[in-house]
């Protein structure tokens, strides 16, 4: 059996090499924080040199050379002028001849009353109404050459023309005309008239132009100097 004193001597032996082992290790950390790595040097990158240079202006290309013409094209003298002349007039023909007919053309209508359509052309007028006195001497109707043609004397008014107005086609505000074929008789007055011709038709023209004969006066056409009787004459009544 050992004594404590032995002890003692080992334990304080391990403990001051535990310490000195501690402070080696406290000198190594002291010694590695001081110490800095070293460091390895990088040279910098040599630097680029660029030089801005002008360039030179581009030349033009020179001119195509002279076409030299070919034997066998085209040339020669230049073109004449051209000359223009003036159109000529072409020659007037004369006029046809006109040829008489072999026999007189027939009596157009007289139209008494009023067109429904204004016209450049006169129309017939219709005369006045009057009396009068007068006396003369000399000798009676003789014998003479040549033909007179019969004369409109007197027409039917407008107020009698509108009298006479068909009553369908006056409600209807409707114009027509008729055309009569009558004989003119010694005393100037009409006889015989027949309708020749109506427009519109049914609509009641024919008839009142029959009853607008009475109203006409004609002088008589003369032959040799003596009026004739029974000369047909056509006649035209409008209404507007």
């Amino acid at each position: 059996m050992t004594d404590k004193p032995t002890t003692r001597r080992r334990i304080l032996a391990r403990s001051s090499v535990a310490g000195v082992v501690g402070l080696i290790h406290l000198g190594l950390f002291a010694l590695l924080g001081h110490v800095q790595a070293e460091r390895r040097f990088i040279p910098p990158n040599p630097p680029i040199i660029v030089d801005l240079v002008r360039p030179e202006p581009i030349p033009e290309p020179p001119p195509p050379p002279p076409r030299t013409p070919s034997p066998t094209a085209g040339g020669g003298a230049p073109s004449a002028p051209s000359i223009v002349r003036p159109a000529r007039p072409r020659p007037v023909q004369p006029p046809p001849e006109v040829t008489a007919p072999s026999r007189p053309a027939p009596d157009q209508p007289l139209a008494i009353g009023v067109a429904p359509t204004p016209s450049a052309a006169p129309g017939p007028g219709q005369g006045g109404q009057g009396a009068g006195q007068g006396g003369g001497i000399g000798s009676g109707v003789g014998r003479g050459a040549g033909e007179g043609r019969f004369r409109l004397l007197r027409g039917p008014t407008m107020g009698e023309l509108r009298r006479l107005h068909p009553p369908a086609a006056f409600r209807q505000r409707t114009g027509g005309r008729a055309t009569l074929s009558c004989r003119i008789r010694l005393d100037t007055r009409l006889e015989a008239c027949r309708v020749v011709e109506e427009a519109p038709p049914g609509m009641g023209f024919g008839q009142a132009a029959l009853e607008a004969s009475v109203y006409f006066r004609f002088q008589p056409p003369t032959r040799d100097g003596a009026p004739v009787d029974g000369q047909e004459v056509p006649v035209t009544v409008l209404w507007p």
